[in-house]
Order: structure tokens, then C-alpha cells, then sequence
């Protein structure tokens, strides 16, 4: 029997080409955290060079989550209308650009302007890039492949880190030479652009059928894997009517909030609530917290680089996990241990208790991510899985955006209760994760 070009794919062992199409992925994955993580580092040196209070500094970080949410929803869409890979390097060359611009601002206004622009290109990049990888990877390894993806974030943060450290702390505008580096993805949305491929599913829904062919029979010559001469077509794409209706009746075109996948929608726009809410009102904030403490610009972006170090083991654990325990326990999980660390954190006091509820944080919310981005993309099918990943991630920016304004208010409570919240938010997002189905070994749809 003829086996579908998806069935073949499903097949395949890892081969060279999805190394490539991972890498290639995940350096656009990198400098997307290269970017966020920069403007935390930013943040705290605009404090103290141009005095700016913090609701200023708020809007400065929560601005570019707006951005975001534009473009997870709008990425997303587009993604599902004219390919994966065209939407990813589009956002590349948009956020790549905008951050260049950042580095010549003369003024708080003009800075905002720029990084809400910069926030549409970062948002609509995730949710593609997570979506082209899964549609690639063979299901055994699906979710381990997606997780090493989102590793790439630890990456491009170490990086922002290593650049906070260095480069921000050495020169009254070092800040601008940091965001100067945001140029870089301009330059990699060529090598996107024409390097990596098209997804197969997307080819054939769309009806170019020998592109998806020939998609598949590289990565089957990279397997050492002799091409089939008979291939079946492409499944018709799922429609909320039954198999079952009448002929000639009407069916309609399939949607997140369908009976058949409501649950597992608000589901997973819940658990991309919480940990955005957490994850955003933390780690964007850490640097200045630190300094608020007391402690030194240049002692403060030591503290944040060792505690993004933590991120690495935290992603290794999680791509090992997802394929043994599975993706919903693997992300309870997670998020479970993450709303300890973020407890732990609050109560933490001195350079030694800092550093390692620190890195418990980083080790836990980390691999929590990687888990999440696997999960999304196995909930839906072909036809509406960018849609369906781009909107989770869009309704998730939108605690992202809070966060950063929410950390002034309750830090006047004190760190316990700040950090007392995002472990509320972690443990929420921990029982709904609960309530998604299970897609290990499963074939996409």
C-alpha cells in the first residue's frame, strides 16, 4: 500500500536535513531571545543614565509584548495563507530592523515607537518557526525535536546575558551598541528565505504538490531512503461536518473553538496566560530588581547570566522527558516545580539564595517552555495549526504585557508577595496543562 508523503516523513529516522532545518530554525530562535533578553539589560542601564522611574521602565518593557500579541495572531494567520517559511523570515527582517533602529533613539518616546515594532516581528516568528519544525520532525522524536528548538531561546538569552555583561556596563552608550547587534537577523531572513524548506503539509493543502514532493524524497536521500514510486494524496483537510453527511451538504471549515477542540484551546490559552504572566514579570525584571536591592549594575548582569545558564539542563531535561513521560505530565510538571522556585525566590536573601532560587527558576520555567511549544502544534490540524498556535500565543502576550506594568504595584508589598503571585499563576497553569490531551507518537493531522 502507498504510503502518504506525511506517512513517509513520519517515517524517517533524524537525518541531516532536519539537523539543518533545526539549526536553521533555531539561530532565528536565538536572536528572537537575544532581542527580549537584551531590553531587560537596557531597562536597567536606562535607569540609571537617563533617571527614568518605573512606569516609564514598565512601558518600555511591556511595550514590545504588545507588539507581540499583533503579531502571534497575525503571524499565525498568514502562516496558514502563504507558508510557514515566508512569515518566518518576514519577521526576521521586520524585528531585525526595528531593533537596529532602537540603538539611534535620542529619546523614551521614540524607543517605545520602535520596540511595539519590534515586538510584531518577535511574536509572529515563534509560533511559525515552532509549527515548520513539528511539521518535519518524524512523530517518535516530534517533541523532543521542538524542545531542542526552544533551547535555542537559553542561547540567544546567554548571549543577551553575555552582552548585558560586557558591552552595556562598558561605555555610557553601551546600550546602544547592544541593540545594535539586533541588526543581525536582517541579515539571516535571506538565509531563511532560501535555505530552509517549505512544510510539506502546507504544499499540499495549497495544492503545489510537486514542491511537497520534492520536500520529501531530500529528506528521504539524507535517510539513505529509496523514494516510493507510488504515493497516495493528501488527506482532505477535517471539516466540522460528519463523514457521514449528505452529499451535496455543506460543511464548515474547521475552528479552534469547534466542539471538537474548545476544551484543549482554553486549555492551552490558559497555561500560555500564566506562564507568560510569570515569565515576563520575572525575568524582564531581574536586573533592575537586583539594583534596587542595592546591588551593582555590573553585579547585577553577573547574577542574571549564571541564573540564565540554569536554562540549558532545564531544556535537556525536558527534551528527555516529553518522549518518556509524556507532553501533558512533562509540562504539569514543570510548571509545578516552577511555582516553587518563584516562592523560593521571593523569600530569597544574599548573593547565594538569589542565585540559586535563581537558577531553580530558570531551570523549571525553561523547560516548562520547551514543553509548551511541543504541546501546541499536536492540538490541531494542518489547515488551522498556525492559527491555532499563533492565537494561544497571542492570548498569552497579553499577560506579557501586563506583567511588566504588575511589578511596580505588587513589589510595593515586597518581593514575597510578587513572587507569591507568579507561583499562584504557575500552579494554575500546572492544572490546566493537566487537562490537555496527550499527542506523544501520534501522527499530526
Amino acid at each position: 500500500m502507498a504510503l502518504s508523503r506525511t506517512e513517509r516523513l513520519d517515517g524517517l529516522p533524524f537525518t541531516r536535513q532536519h539537523g539543518r532545518l533545526l539549526v536553521g530554525s533555531g539561530i532565528g530562535w536565538a536572536l528572537d531571545a537575544m532581542d527580549v533578553g537584551l531590553i531587560s539589560f537596557v531597562m536597567a542601564a536606562l535607569a540609571v543614565q537617563w533617571q527614568l522611574d518605573s512606569l516609564t521602565l514598565s512601558w518600555i518593557g511591556s511595550i514590545g509584548f504588545v507588539g507581540m500579541a499583533v503579531g502571534a495572531s497575525l503571524g499565525g494567520l498568514l502562516a496558514d495563507r502563504v507558508g510557514r517559511r515566508q512569515v518566518f523570515a518576514l519577521t526576521l527582517l521586520v524585528y531585525g530592523l526595528a531593533t537596529g533602529a532602537s540603538s539611534l533613539v535620542t529619546g523614551v518616546a521614540a524607543l517605545i515607537a520602535l520596540r511595539f515594532v519590534v515586538g510584531i516581528g518577535l511574536g509572529a516568528e515563534l509560533p511559525v518557526a515552532s509549527t515548520l519544525v513539528s511539521e518535519f520532525a518524524p512523530r517518535r522524536i516530534r517533541g523532543r525535536m521542538v524542545v531542542a528548538l526552544e533551547a535555542f531561546w537559553a542561547v540567544g538569552w546567554i548571549l543577551a546575558a553575555l552582552i548585558g555583561y560586557f558591552v552595556i556596563p562598558a561605555h555610557p552608550d553601551g546600550w546602544r551598541w547592544a541593540l545594535l547587534v539586533g541588526v543581525v537577523p536582517t541579515a539571516y531572513a535571506a538565509v531563511v528565505r532560501w535555505s530552509l524548506p517549505e512544510s510539506v503539509r502546507f504544499l499540499e493543502k495549497v495544492g503545489r504538490h510537486a514542491e511537497a514532493e520534492a520536500a520529501v524524497v531530500a529528506f528521504e536521500r539524507s535517510a539513505g531512503v529509496t523514494s516510493p514510486s507510488g504515493v497516495m494524496p493528501p488527506p482532505a483537510e477535517p471539516t466540522l461536518a460528519s463523514p457521514a453527511a449528505p452529499t451535496g451538504e455543506s460543511s464548515a471549515p474547521v475552528s479552534i473553538w469547534s466542539p471538537e477542540y474548545r476544551r484543549r484551546t482554553a486549555a492551552l490559552w490558559t497555561v500560555w496566560f500564566c506562564i507568560n504572566l510569570s515569565y515576563y514579570g520575572a525575568f524582564i525584571w531581574i536586573p533592575t530588581l537586583l539594583v534596587g536591592r542595592g546591588y551593582s549594575l555590573v553585579r547585577s548582569f553577573e547574577f542574571t547570566l549564571i541564573i540564565t545558564l540554569a536554562q540549558l539542563p532545564g531544556y535537556a531535561l525536558a527534551a528527555w522527558l516529553i518522549e518518556v513521560w509524556g507532553r501533558r505530565i512533562t509540562l504539569a510538571s514543570f510548571l509545578a516545580g516552577s511555582a516553587v522556585a518563584a516562592a523560593l525566590f521571593g523569600f530569597a536573601d544574599g548573593p547565594t539564595a538569589i542565585i540559586a532560587a535563581g537558577c531553580a527558576l530558570s531551570f523549571f520555567n525553561l523547560g516548562a517552555w520547551g514543553a509548551l511549544y511541543a504541546v501546541g502544534p499536536e492540538l490541531y490540524p494542518t489547515a488551522v495549526r498556525g492559527t491555532g498556535t499563533g492565537a494561544a500565543a497571542a492570548f498569552g502576550r497579553i499577560a506579557s504585557i501586563i506583567a511588566p506594568l504588575l511589578v511596580p504595584v505588587l513589589l510595593v508589598a515586597g518581593p514575597i508577595t510578587l513572587f507569591g503571585v507568579f507561583g499562584a499563576a504557575f500552579v494554575i497553569a500546572a492544572v490546566a496543562a493537566l487537562a490537555l490531551p496527550e499527542a506523544r507518537n501520534r501522527p499530526l493531522t
